[in-house]
């Protein structure tokens, strides 16, 4: 999530009242996940086992709960509770602003585009043209929709990452300030849910087809020309390569990789990252060819073991 305009490092620790380590006019640009961040960016990081792949990292300013030595060219944001206060920039900076109506005033709708009966349309979203959207779909904020784009009935776009810390005291949920990206001829099946990014944009690329009652994580992003058929759940931070195909009922980890042109059988967990150009099937996920192999043979130790 980039500030509309550059903040300083003394403005971010007085805004969550932290001590600072570093040029106080240190220019910061946003706030990010450690998987998207870039330079300019804050990553916050609260636990040890961490540390270093945040320090190392692209970004340029770490909100940290250790005084530790600052990398050279960087700054850092000393704080009790780096989650807590990644929150409060989060809000501060995009605060959540209730719609006055269905369809929001600040809403860039496109030529011949048709809206539904029943569609909610959130503030600064971005419709191209030729676009049907249909009865009962929900638009949250900020989310940006190409042209030709089809959205069948009560499908989501813009709901929070499913994302938590455990507290004693219950769990608190780490704010969503990203967006849903739908590139031109995306079409997404009836009863679709699509994440928006925690600080980044959850994709969805051109001419990928989504049958029903899908779902997609945060932050993830699928490439182009995908096929992906119903009941599918994609976990937070996956990278979906260009070409993939993806049918039932199938279910993936976080943070994986799913190689272009690669095939995912029916009711496959993907539990960890894939090539592109081969065909997938099993849990744990296996080349099918290998697993349908491993089935055969089991099936034949069983019977020979009751013939005996």
């Amino acid at each position: 999530m980039k500030f509309q305009n550059p903040q300083t490092l003394q403005q971010i620790a007085k805004l969550i009242d932290t001590e600072f380590i570093g040029d106080q006019n240190f220019e910061i640009l946003g706030i990010n996940e450690i998987h998207v961040v870039e330079k300019g960016d804050i990553v916050f990081v609260d636990h040890p086992k961490y540390y270093d792949k945040a320090l190392n990292s692209a970004a340029t300013t770490i909100l940290i709960n250790k005084k530790v030595d600052c990398p050279v060219g960087k700054a850092l944001l000393i704080s009790e509770d780096p989650f807590r206060d990644f929150n409060k920039i989060t809000k501060y900076f995009n605060p959540f602003i209730a719609s006055k109506g269905s369809i929001s005033e600040s809403a860039i709708i496109g030529e011949n585009t048709v809206v539904q009966p029943n569609v909610f349309i959130g503030n600064n979203v971005s419709i191209g043209k030729n676009c049907i959207i249909h009865p009962n779909v929900t638009i949250y904020d900020n989310s940006v929709i190409g042209n030709n784009v089809t959205i069948h009935a009560n499908t989501v776009l813009g709901a929070d990452a499913f994302y938590y810390k455990n507290r004693p005291e219950g769990f608190d949920k780490l704010i969503s300030g990203g967006r849903v990206v739908l590139e031109d001829n995306v079409d997404l099946g009836a009863s679709c849910t699509i994440d928006k990014g925690v600080t980044g944009d959850t994709t969805i690329g051109k001419g990928t087809k989504i049958d029903n009652q899908v779902h997609v994580g945060h932050d993830t992003k699928i490439g182009k020309k995908c096929l992906i058929a119903s009941q599918t759940g994609i976990a937070g931070c996956v990278i979906i390569e260009d070409e993939v195909t993806i049918w039932g009922q199938v279910g993936t980890n976080s943070g994986i990789t799913i190689g272009k042109g690669a095939i995912i059988l029916g009711q496959t967990g993907v539990t960890k990252s894939v090539a592109g150009g081969k065909s997938y099937f099993g849990t744990p996920v296996s080349e099918s060819r290998e697993k349908l192999k491993e089935m055969a043979e089991i099936k034949r130790f069983l019977k020979d073991r009751k013939d005996s």
